[in-house]
């Protein structure tokens, strides 16, 4: 879990206030549900000190064997030691690239289905950013690699790519900002979480360094950041809804890994 995660098992600095005494004998602990999110409550002698646990990271933790297996995958692992063989990489971000339709329709939905001007404005900015460097990264990647327009083409979508485009779609129809965020959560909060994991210096090969960059520099944290601070704001209220969606997308996430190294 991240340092945001549930800080169970620590005293709150208000219950470091109270003398050990005091605690012994009158304090005690419980987790409460509330809307979804896990709720620790303290009860001492002098009041209530409640600790939510963030949402977004419920949701992870529920998820936490997919997730690990995503982000400590093989073909991670090779990425970042860039080792990834190019009929591998190849083939990934052929399959990749071919949601990045489907993304931006998500993409679009959360920007119409949020609930304010200021996430409006993110949305917009991380929109305009995929269409720029995100989609010219693979553009360049794909002539470095050797893979014509013709070989895009022709390639099936895989199982996986399937289910991707199926998803984000799916969310987008729900008209839900809840439901977008949960598939956006996943698939851009992992990606840091592989990528923040680098070592330096990056692979000399410009496709694995890139890659890695896209999704681990300030402006994306930062929207990552901004992405779980709205899912835990939204969420509690459509937890069921949020959990089917990012459960789903985690095991879509792990497979699409899986698939790359599939002929």
């Amino acid at each position: 879990m991240g340092a945001s995660g549930s800080q169970e098992g620590r005293p709150a600095v208000g219950a470091q206030l109270i003398p050990a005494a005091a605690r012994s004998l009158d304090a005690c602990a419980r987790v409460k549900c509330s809307g979804g999110a896990a709720i620790l409550t303290i009860h001492g002698s002098t009041g209530t000190n409640v600790m939510p646990e963030r949402f977004a990271e419920t949701l992870r933790a529920a998820n936490a064997a997919g997730w690990s297996h995503a982000v400590q995958h093989r073909f991670v692992d090779e990425l970042l030691a860039g080792a990834v063989p190019d009929a591998v990489m190849a083939r990934y971000l052929i399959q990749d690239h071919r949601f990045l339709d489907s993304f931006l329709v998500l993409l679009g939905a959360a920007l119409a289905s949020a609930d304010t001007f200021a996430a409006r404005l993110r949305f917009g900015r991380f929109i305009g950013m995929v269409s720029a460097e995100e989609n010219t990264y693979f553009l360049r990647a794909f002539e470095a690699l050797g893979v014509t327009e013709t070989r895009r083409a022709a390639d099936p979508d895989t199982q996986p790519t399937i289910g991707f485009k199926a998803i984000m779609r799916e969310a987008a129809d729900t008209r839900s900002y809840a439901a977008a965020l949960s598939v956006l959560v996943v698939a851009e909060w992992m990606y840091l979480d592989w990528a923040s994991r680098a070592p330096q210096p990056l692979p000399n090969n410009f496709a694995h360094a890139e890659w890695i960059t896209l999704h681990d520099n300030p402006n994306f944290r930062g929207f990552v950041d901004f992405l779980r601070r709205e899912l835990d704001r939204v969420g509690p209220a459509h937890a069921d809804l949020c959990r089917d969606f990012f459960s789903r997308a985690v095991a879509l996430e792990l497979s699409f890994f899986e698939a790359a190294y599939t002929i």
